[in-house]
């Protein structure tokens, strides 16, 4: 597959979608000085290519009362059954993301939770599942860091 050539234009697209993936094309078109047909268009061709996938939205847990965040590290008795426990992860709602790794830990994951106690419940519940050997758990105190645009922004520059 070849590999897709973005321009500016492409780049200042991307960038306002980043920001607010409901914004009318209209709206981009007028700051960039280009059609909203022109917009669709392109953004068209960067869905086709795979490099927009979807939109999403950010929901603040805070205010929905699920403000503790932990990270836990799952150790599997046998790797064989890394796709039976992520199944049975994929039931819990609490589970944000998971990733199977390498390393220390078999696979790592992103809780939400109301409380200590909630997250708690939410670490017996992974540790309960057959096939997992033990878990690691390590709390957030404070998101510092979740940019969309910095390594977009590092890619454009290396074009």
């Amino acid at each position: 597959m070849a590999k897709f050539r973005l321009d500016e234009v492409d780049h200042q697209i991307l960038d306002m979608l980043i920001d607010n993936t409901r914004v009318p094309f209209t709206d981009i078109a007028k700051k960039l000085l280009i059609s909203a047909g022109t917009v669709h268009v392109r953004v068209k061709k960067m869905e086709d290519a795979g490099i927009i996938k979807g939109s999403s939205l950010t929901i603040d847990y805070k205010k929905l009362g699920y403000s503790f965040i932990a990270y836990v590290g799952i150790f599997l008795q046998n790797t064989s059954q890394t796709k039976f426990v992520l199944e049975r992860i994929n039931l819990l709602p609490y589970v944000t993301v998971a990733h199977v790794t390498t390393g220390k830990f078999n696979i790592f994951c992103k809780i939400r939770a109301k409380d200590t106690e909630h997250a708690k419940d939410i670490i017996f519940m992974l540790d309960d599942i057959d096939g997992v050997y033990r878990t690691e758990t390590m709390i957030s105190l404070e998101e510092s860091l979740n940019d969309k645009k910095r390594l977009m922004h590092d890619i454009f520059r290396e074009m």
